[in-house]
Parts: C-alpha cells; sequence; structure tokens
C-alpha cells in the first residue's frame, strides 16, 4: 500500500530534510509540496493524499487553519511538524496522528508512520465491508441479511480504538488501551488506570463505552468498567457479589445486577 504524501512547510530546507528521511521509507509516495497553507489546501483537496506532514507556524494561513479549511471534504491524516512544543496539545485535539519536533529524529518519524499504516490498514477494512455490503445488498439481499446480522454479534475490532489520547495536567498521553486495567466514573470525569499510572479524562461513561472493543472491556458497576484481560481471579463476596483480582493486584467489586460478566470467568 502506496501512502501518497503531501509535505507543507514554509521553509525549503525543512521540506529538503524531510524528503531526505521519508527516502528510507518506500511505501511514502510524495505527491506534492507546499509552502504555505492557502497551497496546502488547494493541493489536499486537488490530490486527495493519505498523509499530510504540516508545519504549524506559517505566514497567512497557519497549520491548524489548513485543518479547518477542510472541514467540508474527508480529510488526509496529519502529521505536525514544528520546532515548538506548545502546539502540541491543540495537535491532538485536531486529532493529528502524531507531533514531531524539528529537526525530525529518524525513529519518531518512523513510529509515526507506523500509526499511519495502522490507521489506513483500519480504513480499508471498513471500506471494504462497505462495498462488500452494497453488492450483498443488490445481488443477494438474503446473504446481505446474514452478513448484517454476524456483523452486529461480533463487532469489527478496527471500530473500537487502540490508543487514546489523554489531556492531563497540562499534557498529552498517548494511551495505548490494551494497557488500560480499569475506568472509574466521577460524573463527566472518568479515571484511567493503567499498571503504572492514573490519568484523568474529561469524557462521559456512555460515549467512552462507545470507543472501547465490549469484548474486552465491560461494565462490572454502574461506575466501573474493566479491562477483562486483566482478571486474574475472581473472589465470591455476600449477598451475590464478588471481586475481581486484577493483574496489578487491585480488586474491583462486581454488583449483583452485573454478574453476568463473572459467568464468562467461571466454568
Amino acid at each position: 500500500m502506496t501512502i501518497r504524501t503531501i509535505l507543507v512547510d514554509d521553509e525549503s530546507l525543512a521540506i529538503q530534510g524531510l524528503k531526505l528521511r521519508l527516502e528510507a521509507h518506500e511505501d511514502v509516495e510524495i505527491v506534492e509540496t507546499c509552502s504555505n497553507g492557502r497551497e496546502a489546501i488547494r493541493a489536499i483537496k486537488t490530490h486527495k493524499p493519505d498523509l499530510v506532514f504540516l508545519d504549524i507556524q506559517m505566514p497567512g494561513f497557519d497549520g491548524f487553519s489548513v485543518v479547518q479549511g477542510l472541514m467540508e471534504v474527508e480529510p488526509p491524516l496529519f502529521i505536525f511538524c514544528t520546532a515548538y512544543s506548545d502546539h502540541a496539545i491543540r495537535a491532538f485535539e485536531a486529532q493529528a496522528v502524531d507531533y514531531l519536533m524539528k529537526p525530525v529524529e529518524e525513529g519518531r518519524l518512523a513510529d509515526a508512520l507506523d500509526r499511519v499504516r495502522q490507521r489506513l490498514s483500519e480504513k480499508k477494512q471498513v471500506q471494504e465491508a462497505e462495498k462488500l455490503r452494497e453488492v450483498l445488498a443488490e445481488v443477494a439481499p438474503d446473504a446481505m441479511n446474514e452478513f448484517s446480522a454476524a456483523d452486529e454479534d461480533a463487532p469489527a475490532a478496527n471500530r473500537f480504538e487502540k490508543l487514546i489520547n489523554i489531556k492531563d495536567r497540562g499534557q498529552i498521553f498517548r494511551v495505548d488501551v490494551d494497557s488500560i486495567e480499569r475506568i472509574d466514573a466521577a460524573g463527566d470525569y472518568m479515571c484511567i488506570y493503567t499498571a503504572d499510572n492514573s490519568l484523568i479524562l474529561r469524557e462521559t461513561m456512555k460515549d467512552l463505552e462507545k470507543r472501547l472493543d465490549p469484548r474486552n472491556f465491560q461494565r462490572v458497576h454502574r461506575s466501573t468498567i474493566v479491562n477483562l484481560s486483566q482478571v486474574r481471579q475472581v473472589k465470591p463476596h455476600t449477598n451475590g457479589e464478588c471481586f475481581l483480582v486484577l493483574e496489578s493486584g487491585a480488586q474491583v467489586k462486581v454488583s449483583r445486577s452485573y454478574r453476568d460478566v463473572v459467568a464468562r470467568f467461571v466454568h
């Protein structure tokens, strides 16, 4: 799969440096370079690239203005490249794949491109599934019904988050979803626990549940979600309740109304 890419920077040396580093990645094809935001918007609408490396501070339209200028079209993936670290939070709020500091380090660039490949692969799978639905609906409506039912029973993993960006204490933390042990709710705030950290996310539990694969993350209490892969022991308690012992040793109470979750651990 070729990653069709546009580079946007008002400094020609920065574009040349990025070009040199991208030569090591054979699947990256540079289809255009732009020196300002207005050029970038025109080029993106014309070429419809997969990825844009975008400088933030440019004369006229800055990098964030470019993103806003593409609201009426399907936007590409963005990696912000800048000499200034104080835009990182705003960049991730704009759903950037990554935020690279100039001069771009080869290792950080490789990591960012790996995330781009993953997102593009997931997008392609969704598109192929949608095309299959369209064909089935036209030539075999009965098969389409079976396909839809199977899809509802076994939700595709690519519909759910693999990384969550959490703004906490003035920083952006990129949390691998698989590393999350449990989530506790406090109003419109979620406390996200991993093995070595706890972070606060401003989001309702209802909205957060939509982003997590229900095959791994289940509500065990009105205000608690647990990563089932982290469960190591089930300890019965009184009144039909029990405790789940997690990998870290933490214990989470399962209320009676959610005891069906425990059934998958008990044979």
